[in-house]
């Protein structure tokens, strides 16, 4: 089967209880046991990284290059901060769907810009848990493709 990578940034270990009302009601658990059985469904295998720090994900990143075909990454606050993390996805050269719960555009101002949105195949934002599995469709998608 095809690994990929499911990387979360900083405070989505606190899904479920942090703004309910902003990113839904399920557990980063409940996320990564629903990628997880979804992968196996378009044979692939999910191995998931969470870390509420920077450098911690960037090390993740460059780890996967040569272990899996792919990256799901929410980078939460840092996907409008992080020129590094976004540096360690275009050096990997492993493709890349950005994913978040909320809408983004629709949100404050600031969480507009996107510094992984150049380096990713795609953005999925607004779909709440589900944005993940239709990360994970068009991934299989693209990498079916190659």
């Amino acid at each position: 089967m095809t690994a990929v990578l499911v990387l979360n940034g900083p405070n989505l270990n606190l899904l479920g209880t942090r703004q309910p009302e902003v990113y839904g009601t399920k557990t980063l658990a409940d996320i990564e046991a629903d990628c997880a059985a979804h992968a196996q469904t378009l044979g692939l295998t999910a191995s998931f990284v969470q870390s509420n720090h920077e450098g911690v994900l960037i090390d993740a990143i460059h780890a996967a290059r040569g272990v899996h075909a792919g990256l799901v990454l929410n980078a939460g606050g840092l996907t409008h901060t992080s020129v590094a993390l976004a540096d360690a996805v275009a050096s990997v050269e492993i493709p890349m769907v950005e994913v978040h719960l909320s809408n983004i555009h629709a949100r404050e101002t600031f969480r507009h810009k996107s510094y992984l949105a150049p380096v990713a195949i795609g953005q999925i934002c607004g779909f709440g848990a589900q944005s993940y599995i239709f990360a994970l469709d068009a991934l299989a998608a693209r990498l079916n493709a190659t």
